[in-house]
């Protein structure tokens, strides 16, 4: 008797990035806002890789390109943006206000 193994692959989305000097280089324009009822996104900066699991605001911001999922792009205007974001304090804060904007983190 023949035993087969189906291996299904577990798609982790981490959150790895890494901020680029131009927005060529980019995957996507992100611009922070003054008040969290104006973002998408509700960040917070974890201090370890390992913590930036998922796709629910958790970033670990890279020293590499190499090293990251998403390369970012901040801009100096709101309408120059593909996500607003708004830094939080703490990491239970963290999590998507406009679930319309999740793919861009895929």
């Amino acid at each position: 008797m023949k035993y087969f193994i189906l291996l299904i692959p577990i798609i982790c989305f981490s959150q790895k990035i890494y901020s680029v000097d131009y927005s060529s280089k980019a995957d996507i324009k992100v611009y922070v806002v003054d008040y969290e009822s104006q973002c998408d996104l509700k960040v917070y900066k974890v201090n370890y890789s390992s913590q930036a699991d998922g796709n629910d605001g958790l970033w670990y911001f890279v020293d590499y390109e190499s090293q990251a999922n998403k390369k970012i792009y901040f801009v100096e205007h709101e309408s120059q943006s593909n996500l607003k974001i708004y830094f939080v304090k703490y990491k239970s804060q963290a999590g998507w206000k406009n679930r319309s904007k999740k793919h861009l983190l895929y």
